[in-house]
């Protein structure tokens, strides 16, 4: 009986420690550099990424076979047949018209490992084991990344540039990790537009937990306020704001970027569909609040091949794999665009659909039902370089954006 109850005890702590282990959203990982040192624990990546939802941007390497130029239409394809505008064919010849490279990002949480290959390069396995070649195009990756900062539990914070890392390997945090960066600010964002946008925020490019600093002058004295004692920041013209304490106590600041036109942007993480980042003249008011829930390392899946339906105007429909704007093929690929002066950066695995509207805008609709009206980018405009559909049969079709009318992804 004693055996047996022990037995029980063991395994119901067993799957307390399991439960755990799992209650982090912060990016946690083993690096290793090049002098073979190894580091283990919270990351804070570039200044303005922790969490697994934030999003690594580089330039995406392409295969050579779609190397060619952005902004040329598509001509020269051999062994092709139009009919109605629609070119279908298997043929990847595009004479002389080569592109190698495409913005992209990606979410943390996709990311298995990342390898420092040159000084602006970087290997990315994802945990689908697609591997993935981003070069610099931010400070995210290469040597202009600002620092990258790891909590090892046994020799504190180290503060390491890209020269020298070798290898990150990402893994879910234990449940004993801790961190002195504190949990992930978090609130509501208010535009000037009354549109509101809730997730984990990231100040002015910069602040992230609550242990930051928000700095600013009131009445000619210098104010350093850790974000954790703020409850709210709203505009309060375009060289001030006003900041609400914890405590009730209000003030207004000046004279930094913290607090003033200067400021770099506002980025909300949403966890349901990317970010969005609000510049300072459409910022209004921004709420800290509890996190109503972490995203897991483990709800990342690595990504998928975009698999759906694409509607022409006049009317047909192809289904089967797509590669949207000749450069994004997966899930964990991001749309771009604006909407009323906010600009957002959408994983295109919460995407259901995307209905062509003029040649300058679309209707993005996610799966939560949410919709976008964006405009600005060639993911959503005439600029797009064409929508490609890979049939059961293995043939490829090629819809162009005066043709196209909508898509709409299966899950």
């Amino acid at each position: 009986m004693f055996r047996v109850g022990l037995t029980l005890t063991a395994l119901v702590m067993a799957l307390a420690l399991t439960v755990a282990a799992d209650d982090s959203g912060r990016i946690y990982g083993k690096i290793t550099t090049v002098e073979g040192d190894a580091f283990e624990g919270f990351i804070r990546w570039d200044k303005n990424e922790g969490n697994w939802v934030d999003v690594l941007d580089g330039t995406k390497e392409l295969p050579k076979k779609r190397h060619r130029k952005s902004n040329r239409k598509y001509r020269d394809r051999e062994a092709t047949i139009e009919v109605f505008g629609i070119k279908i064919g298997k043929s990847s010849s595009y004479g002389d018209e080569w592109w190698s490279s495409a913005l992209s990002g990606i979410r943390f949480g996709h990311i298995k490992s990342l390898e420092a290959v040159d000084d602006d390069l970087a290997l990315l396995t994802l945990k689908s084991g697609q591997e993935v070649e981003f070069s610099h195009g931010s400070t995210d990756i290469g040597s202009d990344i600002r620092e990258i900062i790891i909590e090892d539990e046994h020799e504190g914070e180290i503060e390491l540039v890209w020269d020298d890392l070798e290898t990150i390997e990402f893994m879910q945090a234990p449940s004993v990790a801790e961190s002195n960066f504190g949990e992930r600010l978090y609130g509501t964002l208010t535009t000037r537009r009354g549109d509101e946008y809730t997730g984990f925020v990231c100040w002015d490019i910069d602040e992230l937990f609550p242990t930051d600093i928000l700095d600013g002058d009131e009445k000619r004295r210098s104010r350093k306020i850790k974000f954790g004692k703020i409850t709210s920041i709203e505009r309060y013209s375009s060289s001030a704001a006003s900041i609400t304490l914890t405590n009730g106590d209000q003030m207004v600041l000046r004279g930094s970027n913290d607090v003033d036109d200067d400021n770099r942007g506002i980025v909300i993480c949403d966890p349901d569909f990317g970010q969005v980042r609000v510049e300072w003249d459409e910022f209004d008011r921004l709420d800290f609040k509890p996190a109503t829930r972490q995203v897991l390392y483990k709800e990342f899946d690595g990504g998928r091949r975009l698999q759906g339906t694409v509607h022409t105007e006049d009317g047909k429909t192809y289904s089967g794999a797509i590669r949207w704007d000749d450069d994004e093929e997966y899930t964990w690929e991001i749309l771009d665009g604006d909407y009323r002066d906010v600009n957002f950066d959408i994983e295109l695995g919460s995407v259901k659909s995307i209905e062509k509207r003029s040649h300058r805008s679309s209707v993005v609709t996610l799966w939560d039902d949410r919709s976008f009206r964006l405009r600005g980018s060639n993911d959503v405009d005439e600029g797009n370089r064409g929508i490609f559909v890979i049939l059961s049969e293995g043939d490829e079709v090629e819809i162009e954006w005066e043709d196209f009318d909508r898509v709409e992804f299966s899950r």
